[in-house]
């Protein structure tokens, strides 16, 4: 199809989808080859073209005083025609040329628009890439073309698939589609698209491929079989698809033979929109696909451009039919040229040229959904602005060399491709139309809905937009009510390999498989995670343990010898009792003070050694309850130091005793000058001021401190009190234990003293009891843990206590108040009975 003007531009277009090519023989004539398989769609892309340079004719703003022609071929679906169409563009000759002086012939042309194949594209572009003639691409989206080494001269008015596969992404993204099948059409087209998806999905972590397969060219049953039977027995319910219609139909037929339903198939531009797959058949099974479809455009006063076309009535041509009688005879199904015998009676009819285009149903005259079509009016109107910028450059002010402009007549191609790198204008419908470095348009897609409506029509509704901008990036828009979902729920399907781990639980990769096929591992004690499909447990706080769901921390549960728990009860309860029998004894000894029975017990030092006992009593509650640094320092200080006055008070009564036996042999009495009143009270204060004075260096140089003890549990915090010396600690025992030593010793020397009371036996009895307490304690203290180590000291401060305050108190007390004719001088000096 040609039309001569000032400037010719060129086309490329699929008018039919298949060729027939001759036998090639060295003898025959070469003949061309035979298209067949009339495409109606590209017969409209082709018509376009002619629309919008008609209409660029009549804008008196756009090109004044240029003509604009056209050259269009049909590239018949085959790219060795794609090919030579591409080169007898370029060189601007027909199958022959004339040499005569006016060089007779067709202009080349400054600029193609075409093709719509990818593989084609690439291989035109190619060739006539080296001659650096601008290729403007409507429908080839190969992300391999943006490469500007490989391909310095094209441009595409769609986006390239790489955008195609962000927007599958996203979408997959917004739905939670992590498990997909993936089947692409074996060409440029499909093979680039697969690699892309592959690894933008690796970069982008949102899901992974349970399968890629190439679907075959043609109709390949066994392989179709394999491939079905795949996406029938894979867990992924999402298929996506880059491929065309025609692998689609195929497809689709195991598809029906096999019946795979309850998939959700998305479709790439190729196959978004076309209605040949939107049949009764086929919708019970692609109903709900959601497509990446071309951006939809209006282009005001096209279609009745379309109802204008006529048939050519007078034409001799060697291809056997001009374009324009083989679109009317596939419109109104006729023939022009006299039918073979027996066809007009099988139906057929001879085409008239009379008929009324407006009175049959043809989707050449939809206009409603243009979208390759507006990409060939872009491609058609970048063109003729970029050669308006450069017919309207002032000279000094150009580009090239020396800042000169050139005119049509000196036009190099590649000098028209520095014009349409920097093209930016607005079509009628609002679209911005600019080229970045590699020649993509700024990319935008609509997302398509098949909705399958109650009375069994299908209408592909626009459901949102995928669009990139300098201001905003990538942006995704879906009205998720208008989409139509295939399924039962009426929801969006779901589609994993693995189900989300939930909080308190990690990710754990199954080996040999994609990452997105996993086993959900509970994270280990003192681990949380807290967000769906955590890949690590993170540790909490040294302060605070994992919750029993591990997907939260809470404060570890603290553990020390409280007034609250049974344990601390009960030796509470036994201190304080012990603590009052004490001070009724001490009652008791105040009320009897005159009596024999004290008075002959060194009544000053019992009273001493009550108080003493008291105290020892009472320290012990300084174990109980939470330690703090001051109860840490006190408890062992005031433990050491009540005991030492206890046990010395003990020691200065035994020694007195023995003092006492002593003076009542002859010679004797002089050593009792040295055990008056004065020297049994220094004795007492000289010893305890040691304990004290052993305390006081141990809490300044290593200060019992409390501590939060985590190694005996991992989930509790253990308050303890740390010794901080533990050499002082040995200290403080070792010389409470040698007092008790020295006192059982002088006790038990003095046991078989003559009397009828020898209170050396009872100090004896009591010494024992108390070194039997605290020898077995201090293993017991080593291997108890936190507030038993605690309980176990108390239990020895009582266990001492009670066992000194009944040895030596208990039998005085009961001759006290139940044996009062006990306590008379006569008896206890052994004068009130008769001896035999």
């Amino acid at each position: 199809m040609r039309k001569s003007g000032d400037v010719i531009l060129g086309g490329l277009f699929e008018v039919h989808y298949s060729s027939i090519f001759p036998e090639l023989s060295f003898t025959s004539e070469p003949h061309q080859p035979k298209c067949q398989g009339f495409d109606i769609q590209g017969f409209r892309h082709a018509n376009t073209m002619i629309f919008a340079i008609e209409e660029i004719n009549r804008n008196s703003n756009l090109l004044p005083n240029v003509t604009l022609g056209y050259t269009l071929y049909d590239n018949c679906g085959t790219l060795g025609i794609a090919f030579r169409a591409s080169l007898s563009l370029v060189s601007g000759q027909e199958e022959q040329f004339i040499l005569d002086g006016t060089c007779a012939g067709s202009p080349p042309v400054p600029g193609i628009v075409g093709d719509s194949y990818s593989t084609f594209t690439i291989a035109v572009s190619s060739v006539i890439g080296l001659y650096r003639l601008p290729l403007v691409s409507y429908f080839a989206t190969c992300p391999c073309l943006s490469d500007r080494q490989r391909f310095p001269s094209f441009f595409r008015t769609i986006p390239s698939d790489t955008f195609q596969v962000r927007a599958m992404i996203q979408i997959m993204k917004r739905f939670g589609w992590t498990w997909a099948g993936l089947l692409v059409s074996d060409d440029d087209y499909g093979l680039h698209a697969a690699r892309t998806l592959q690894s933008d999905l690796a970069l982008s972590g949102v899901g992974c491929l349970s399968y890629s397969e190439v679907l075959p060219w043609g109709n390949d049953p066994a392989e179709l079989r394999r491939i079905v039977n795949l996406i029938k027995i894979s867990a992924a319910r999402v298929v996506i698809v880059f491929a065309h219609e025609t692998h689609m139909i195929h497809l689709m037929e195991e598809v029906v033979r096999q019946n795979v339903i309850g998939l959700q198939w998305m479709a790439s531009e190729a196959w978004a929109s076309v209605s040949v797959l939107q049949t009764p058949d086929l919708m019970p099974y692609l109903a709900g696909t959601l497509g990446i479809a071309i951006r939809r455009g209006e282009i005001p006063g096209l279609r009745e451009s379309l109802l204008r076309i006529l048939p050519e009535k007078n034409y001799n041509s060697s291809y056997g039919n001009s374009l324009l009688n083989q679109f009317w005879e596939y419109t109104f199904q006729c023939r022009f040229t006299p039918p073979p015998a027996g066809w007009v009676e099988a139906g057929g009819a001879l085409c008239s040229g009379e008929e009324n285009l407006e009175d049959v149903e043809s989707e050449l005259f939809d206009v409603s959904d243009l979208r390759p079509e507006y990409n060939v009016y872009k491609a058609v109107y970048a063109l003729a602005y970029a050669l308006d910028d450069m017919l309207q450059c002032e000279p000094g002010r150009g580009p090239f060399s020396g800042h000169s402009c050139r005119n049509l007549k000196e036009l190099e191609p590649w000098q028209l491709v520095q014009y349409l790198q920097e093209v930016n204008f607005t079509t009628s419908f609002g679209d911005q139309v600019s080229f970045d470095a590699n020649g993509d348009a700024l990319p935008i897609y609509d997302i398509m809905s098949w909705q399958w409506l109650p009375d069994g029509k299908t209408e592909v509704l626009n459901v949102g937009e995928f669009k990139r901008s300098a201001s905003k990036g990538e942006e995704l828009t879906i009205d998720e009510d208008k989409i139509f979902w295939n399924f039962d729920s009426k929801k969006p399907p779901r589609s994993v390999c693995s189900e989300s781990c939930p909080p308190g639980t990690r990710m754990a990769r199954k080996k040999g498989e994609p990452v997105c096929c996993f086993d959900c591992i509970p994270c280990s004690e003192g681990k949380i995670s807290n967000e769906t499909d955590s890949m690590e447990c993170i540790s909490c706080p040294e302060d605070f343990w994992s919750s029993p769901q591990r997907d939260h921390c809470v404060p570890k549960k603290t553990e020390f010898l409280s007034y609250h728990e049974p344990l601390g009860i009960c030796l509470t309860t036994t201190s304080l009792l012990g603590t009052c029998i004490c001070a009724l004894v001490l009652g008791v000894f105040i009320c009897y003070r005159s009596t024999p029975m004290v008075r002959a017990n060194n009544s000053e030092l019992s009273f001493l050694l009550l108080a003493s006992l008291k105290l020892c009593f009472l320290c012990s509650l300084l174990f109980i309850g939470r330690p703090r640094l001051w109860t840490c320092q006190l408890r062992h200080a005031a433990f050491g130091i009540s005991f030492v006055l206890c046990v010395s008070c003990i020691l200065v009564k035994t020694m007195v005793v023995l003092a006492v036996f002593k003076a009542s042999k002859p010679g004797g009495a002089a050593s009792l000058k040295w055990f008056g009143a004065m020297q049994q009270r220094g004795t007492v204060i000289v010893l305890t001021s040691i304990q004290a004075a052993i305390c006081t260096v141990w809490i300044v140089s290593a200060s019992p401190a409390p501590y939060k003890n985590t190694q005996y549990h991992n989930d509790k915090i253990v308050y303890e009190c740390v010794v901080g010396s533990t050499v002082g600690f040995a200290v403080l025992l070792g010389y409470i234990g040698s007092l008790a030593i020295l006192s059982f010793l002088l006790a038990f020397l003095a046991r078989n003293l003559p009397d009828n009371f020898n209170e050396a036996k009872l100090i004896t009895f009591s010494m024992l009891i108390f070194c039997a307490v605290w020898v077995a304690f201090v293993p017991a203290y080593v291997n108890s843990p936190g507030k038993y180590a605690d309980a176990v000291e108390v239990f020895a401060i009582l266990a001492s206590s009670f066992g000194l305050l009944l040895a030596l108190f208990g039998p005085k007390c009961f001759i006290i108040l139940l044996r009062p004719e006990k306590n008379t001088k006569k008896a206890i000096m052994g004068r009130g009975t008769t001896k035999s």
